[in-house]
């Protein structure tokens, strides 16, 4: 079991080694009010307002917030069926979700709409966020919002982890649930995905142009500390030292592969 003190220094690490703008924060899907964390701001509730998701998640990754959001906090329902607080109606996988206002045709709004991901239905209450760095819980997930350069160390981290590359679905809709779902429905495969902020994320909560959001199992954490202290010790470190000299230095094995494909570099 993860030791709460752990999470706490992984996400120092992380802020300093990602010279990170907004606090990394964690995510967990609710079973019952029990997992409800006593610290954690319900919005109708405590707020007096209804949020979206994004909006929840901003509050924890900017202003270091705990926000717990159950259906009845919801003002925005991609998340309800995403997260399966709800059945879809038909209307919605019929594709009127999307269509006049982001599809020209029904059909297109409909194939969007069936292909969304979703979690069972029943299985989950809601969904909890924190600051990574004031966690009380083990979270299922970590999530960071970072700008390209940072998420290509990330990226980088993933291969030095273990060689391999990231793939996943991305969509211009529902960040909250693309970031998330995929990851609670596939623990055994899908171990991190990158998604752009959607129009709502953008608008409503304030993400910045050059955010990107990278999200992966929390299981993934210690690793992604691991390699990118591997990174910064190799030279590789972040922020990248940047130079526009011709004939740069290559490392050993970019020079030694590329004489094998007969390039000249002497």
């Amino acid at each position: 079991m993860m030791i709460l003190e752990q999470l706490h220094e992984y996400a120092k690490q992380l802020e300093k080694l990602l010279r990170l703008r907004t606090f990394p924060f964690a995510v967990k899907m609710l079973n019952s009010e029990q997992d409800v964390p006593r610290e954690a701001k319900r919005p109708v509730k405590d707020l007096g307002y209804h949020l979206d998701v994004c909006q929840g998640f901003a509050m924890s990754r900017r202003e270091g917030a705990t926000v717990a959001m159950m259906k009845e906090d919801m003002w925005c329902f991609e998340p309800v069926v995403g997260y399966g607080l709800a059945e879809p109606p038909k209307y919605f996988l019929d594709g009127h979700n999307r269509y006049p206002a982001s599809a020209m045709t029904l059909e297109a709004g409909g194939k969007w709409a069936r292909s969304f991901p979703r979690l069972r239905v029943g299985e989950y209450i809601g969904i909890v966020s924190t600051p990574l760095g004031a966690l009380t819980f083990v979270p299922d997930l970590f999530v960071v919002y970072c700008d390209p350069s940072q998420l290509t160390q990330l990226l980088r981290a993933k291969i030095c982890i273990d060689g391999g590359d990231i793939t996943n679905t991305l969509s211009g809709h529902a960040a909250c649930v693309y970031a998330i779902v995929p990851l609670i429905q596939d623990k055994q495969n899908q171990q991190c995905q990158v998604v752009s902020p959607c129009r709502g994320d953008r608008i409503y909560a304030m993400a910045k142009e050059e955010e990107i959001i990278f999200s992966a199992q929390i299981e993934m954490l210690g690793h992604f500390i691991t390699a990118l202290q591997y990174l910064q010790k190799q030279g590789s470190g972040f922020p990248d030292k940047l130079t526009y000299q011709p004939e740069h230095e290559l490392i050993m094995s970019y020079e030694k592969i590329g004489e094998m494909l007969g390039m000249k570099f002497r």
